[in-house]
Formats: C-alpha cells, structure tokens, sequence
C-alpha cells in the first residue's frame, strides 16, 4: 500500500511540476530556441547581441527578438543595458534550474518504477 501512495504521490509533484515550469518548457521546448540557447551557451558571460544572435543562427533580427523575449518571459534568458545596446545571456537563475531538474528526476523516477513493475509482472 505504501508503493501506490509513492507513487501518488509522486504524479501530484510531477503535475505540479509541469504546472510549475510550463513557461520555461514550452520556451525551452521549441527548436529556434534551443538554437539561440545554443548561441547564449557559446558566448561569454557579458552577453550577446541580437544582431550577432541573428548572425550565429541565419534568423532574422525580429525573430530573435521575438524568441529571446519568450525566452525572457519564462525566466531562461536575461538583459542587460549599455546605453543604447542591450545584450542577452541565460540567466543563471538557479531556482528555475533546480526546478526543472527536480522535475525530470521525478519523471525518470517514475518511469523506471513502471519498467520495474512491468518487468515483475512479466515473470
């Protein structure tokens, strides 16, 4: 009885989880993004500009902004003004990073629960 409740209990946290991070997996989740995620890893701490993102990634200048404001709004990607110029980095916001990662352990916790169980069932 005490394994249903574990696992219970573990589909709570997962869809809390879910329900939790939905902004920073769905900007994480499109492949556009992953590749300006991909560019902001490259670059160095200072951050980078939309024009050199746009460059590194063959998109267009209003696309890039439009994803690293999406990026911006789930609390992935940061800002930082120099006078007129502005130059984006991931933020380092260990809170949401932690947050995610605690999600996917549950997430594989409960996987391999299932591919245990199924493998007792099918002995």
């Amino acid at each position: 009885m005490a394994e249903k409740i574990d696992c219970a209990a573990r589909l709570m946290m997962i869809t809390e989880g879910f329900k939790n991070n939905r902004k920073a997996l769905t900007a994480i989740g499109d492949e556009t993004r992953q590749l300006i995620l991909l560019v902001l890893l490259e670059s160095d701490l200072n951050g980078i500009r939309v024009g050199e993102i746009a460059k590194k990634t063959h998109l267009t200048r209003p696309s890039v902004s439009h994803h690293l404001q999406i990026l911006k709004e789930a609390g992935i990607v940061n800002m930082r003004k120099e006078g007129t110029m502005n130059f984006y980095y991931i933020k380092a916001n260990e809170t949401q990073w932690q947050s995610l990662s605690e999600l996917m352990k549950l997430i594989v916790e409960g996987v391999l629960h299932i591919s245990d169980n199924q493998g007792k069932d099918d002995e």
